[in-house]
């Protein structure tokens, strides 16, 4: 990080399009907290719920969109004088946007927040109990959230998981405990929290709570990816989770053909309506992975586009 005797560097919004969601003139004393997870999970009813389907929309008039970031205001129950403002935050894996996009439009929101001096109190991030294993869209969601947060800002960050509703507690134990030891492990070493969201108003707050900077000693930690774009002045590509991204495309990438050989086999000797669907997905699917990736590569200078590819780019750089 900058020594912090010099002048912070100011974020130049290469990235920046028209019509993102910022968060512009919040109030001096909001505490802010983005929710995270993947599409699907629970973000919007978690807050909804946190909100007693009476939030305020923040700053901007908002088509429902599962790719829009939201600003929901709420009052603490205890403390009506104490605003929160969650942030309804896209998930990875989204039916109508891409993954960069989504990157992208999260990246532009943390790097203009800090950018303007606001500092979040931390991040609720939401996981299914009732998935059995952590692959797919939840993995990606995972190594994503990670790569955004960074170490050292794991402390003020809650890891909750939802639907407990629709799982047998005794199952639902199982998959948390494999969660905790398991997937979740390098981050509560570093000082995250977990904890369960039942459907209820007190549960939700119950999770606030833990979050609240008046409830605990940790200080405001900056995401790990607002210090790489606002501090190092790095393009997304060049950030942790551009570079993961990049490289779980690719992975991603390697697998659908070698899905699509097998398929393509198939067709040899059968002719089925529902594998000549399957293999035109796999194509769409194999096409759109191959766009971002060249559009990952590409806004990297020459140098940093081959130290990048062999993991040597670092902050500063």
């Amino acid at each position: 990080m900058p020594n912090s005797k010099h002048e912070k560097k100011k974020w130049k919004g290469k990235e920046r399009k028209k019509g993102d969601v910022v968060m512009d003139n919040p109030r001096k004393d909001d505490i802010i907290i983005p929710v995270m997870g993947p599409t699907g999970v629970g973000k919007s009813t978690f807050i909804n719920v946190l909100a007693r389907h009476s939030s305020t929309l923040v700053g901007h008039d908002l088509e429902s969109c599962t790719a829009t970031i939201q600003h929901v205001a709420v009052h603490h129950p205890t403390d009506p004088k104490r605003r929160f403002v969650f942030v309804d935050t896209p998930g990875f894996e989204d039916t109508y946007v891409d993954d960069l996009e989504i990157l992208r439009r999260v990246a532009v929101w943390l790097a203009h927040s800090y950018n303007d001096g606001v500092k979040l109190a931390g991040v609720i991030y939401l996981q299914e109990i009732t998935q059995k294993r952590m692959r797919g869209a939840t993995h990606k969601n995972h190594v994503m959230f990670t790569k955004l947060c960074g170490h050292l800002a794991s402390q003020n960050v809650v890891l909750a998981t939802t639907k407990w509703g629709q799982i047998l507690e005794e199952t639902g134990l199982r998959h948390e405990e494999e969660l905790k030891s398991k997937f979740w492990k390098g981050m509560i070493d570093h000082g995250s929290k977990v904890a369960r969201f039942q459907d209820t108003y007190e549960s939700a707050w119950r999770i606030v709570d833990l979050i609240d900077p008046r409830s605990r000693s940790s200080s405001l930690i900056p995401l790990y990816i607002q210090e790489e774009m606002v501090d190092y002045q790095k393009l997304i590509p060049e950030t942790d989770a551009g570079h993961s991204l990049c490289v779980t495309l690719q992975e991603l990438v390697a697998a659908h053909k070698k899905t699509l050989a097998q398929l393509q086999n198939e067709t040899h000797t059968q002719e089925n309506e529902g594998l000549q669907l399957r293999l035109q997905e796999i194509e769409k699917q194999i096409r759109s992975s191959v766009v971002q990736i060249k559009q990952l590569e590409v806004r990297l200078p020459l140098g940093k586009r081959i130290l990048s590819k062999l993991g040597f780019v670092r902050p500063g750089l």
